[in-house]
């Protein structure tokens, strides 16, 4: 590798040519490294999940049901009688009306609600791990020859232990 100078000249101090040894063609007193890393961006979007569908269908079944109901019936007695004498004439003209009655089942349907069903959305707060590979620059000096390096004390000296 080059040396210190090398890893902070300009582009006009790299061989074209040759990237990777780096050599001084401009004499430098000072030189600026910058260094990045990648942070994480994180958007949250909202995107359809599905949806929920409420419907009913009509469902017939037959429902038997035991109705008691009342009629009348007429009962005829004969009695016989022993050959009686009677003033009343022979005549057809006589007759008895006698009205009978009976409970006639009548069904009507009607509509009742049993039951409602709702629906609603709840939002619920839970979370999510992401893991993702983020890349950093470190910086590291290497000296060639007789080089020192003086610290400032803002932890230069450390800077190949990271």
């Amino acid at each position: 590798m080059g040396d210190f100078l090398g890893l902070f000249g300009d582009d006009k101090s790299r061989n074209q040519e040759n990237d990777t040894e780096t050599k001084i063609q401009d004499n430098q007193a000072s030189g600026t490294l910058q260094l990045h890393k990648e942070e994480l961006d994180i958007k949250k979007n909202n995107v359809d999940a599905g949806e929920v569908v409420l419907s009913k269908d009509v469902v017939e079944e037959q429902k038997s049901v035991e109705v008691p109901v009342m009629h009348e019936e007429v009962v005829i007695k004969r009695t016989p009688i022993n050959n009686e004498r009677s003033d009343e004439s022979i005549s057809s003209e006589e007759t008895i009306h006698i009205p009978v009655t009976q409970e006639q089942v009548e069904v009507n349907k009607y509509t009742v609600t049993t039951e409602e069903i709702s629906a609603s959305k709840r939002q619920v707060q839970e979370t999510q791990q992401v893991q993702e590979t983020l890349k950093y620059e470190e910086a590291h000096v290497n000296t060639t020859g007789s080089v020192d390096i003086i610290t400032d004390g803002s932890g230069f000296e450390d800077i190949n232990k990271r």
